[in-house]
């Protein structure tokens, strides 16, 4: 590896740390308002940016195979419904419960 690449790594690694560290900011900016119903899906955005930017760079995920990123975004689509299904039944236990006692 010749230097002026590995300088190059080093100049992009400190940029996406930037990144992450001006991301961080604004979670904690953010925390300080009432937005409603939107605090959760804001934290989450934010955290999900983060996370991405994490293992698309310091994973090396930028430079992997195609199965390795066809892997990963089967693994991203996989919690995404996991998190849906989630969600989905935790909000509808209200209308059941109230069902079940009539």
């Amino acid at each position: 590896m010749s230097a002026h690449s590995h300088a190059g790594a080093i100049q992009k690694y400190i940029f996406i740390y930037l990144i992450l560290m001006v991301l961080l900011v604004v979670t904690v900016v953010v925390a300080f308002f009432d937005l409603g119903v939107l605090n959760l899906p804001v934290a989450m955005l934010i955290a999900t940016v983060k996370a991405g930017l994490v293992v698309w760079f310091f994973m090396h995920v930028d430079h992997a195979s195609v199965m390795i990123r066809f892997c990963v975004g089967a693994s991203l689509v996989g919690l995404f419904l996991a998190f849906l299904f989630t969600f989905a039944d935790y909000l509808t236990r209200g209308a059941a419960m109230l069902q079940m006692a009539n």
